[in-house]
């Protein structure tokens, strides 16, 4: 009998122990951390979601996307936010921090189940690639450039600017020329 006591005490004891050593955080804490630690030797980078396209292609939007809802009368998603820039982040662990953070819908397709070997981005708000039209989807840019590969195998560096565009005309109408296409 006094065995069990001593073992029950030790038990109690250990999960105490566990309980104050162990640091429990809701998603939002998680995603929360550092976000106002921002400071000037803080490596830092900016993200902004937008779909200003879709307003001037309105008509071509699936109805039932058709509310400030999904696409905001500015096109602004998420305007430019500054995050903390951690080791080895890439475009995509960005994006998955800010809507994540902001509680925006995002959905992807995992790096191993397409031939690109990258993470591809399949909606944002729930605009999805062909929401308006056959050759809208979501594409990203940074410092200005569409890189010409996923989002998550582009690693970030202190002050690179990311801006994920939804276009309605592969990529022309947001500035994206392929191969040699000449700018009209």
């Amino acid at each position: 009998m006094k065995k069990d006591f001593l073992a029950i005490g030790l038990i109690v004891l250990i999960i105490a122990v566990l309980i104050n050593g162990t640091h429990i955080q809701s998603v939002d804490e998680y995603y929360l951390t550092h976000i106002d630690d921002i400071t000037t030797e803080t490596d830092t980078v900016f993200v902004s979601i937008r779909c200003d396209t879709i307003l001037e292609n309105y008509e071509d939007l699936s109805s039932e996307l058709q509310s400030k809802e999904f696409v905001p009368t500015d096109g602004v998603i998420l305007a430019k936010t500054e995050y903390v820039l951690r080791p080895g982040d890439t475009v995509f662990d960005i994006l998955d921090r800010s809507v994540r953070y902001n509680k925006i819908h995002m959905e992807y397709q995992g790096a191993n189940a397409n031939s690109f070997g990258s993470i591809y981005i399949k909606g944002i708000n729930h605009l999805y690639e062909f929401s308006c039209g056959p050759l809208s989807g979501w594409t990203y840019k940074v410092n200005g450039v569409f890189p010409n590969y996923g989002c998550s195998k582009y690693t970030l560096k202190d002050g690179d600017v990311i801006e994920w565009v939804y276009t309605c005309d592969l990529g022309r109408d947001v500035g994206n020329r392929w191969m040699g296409e000449k700018a009209s």
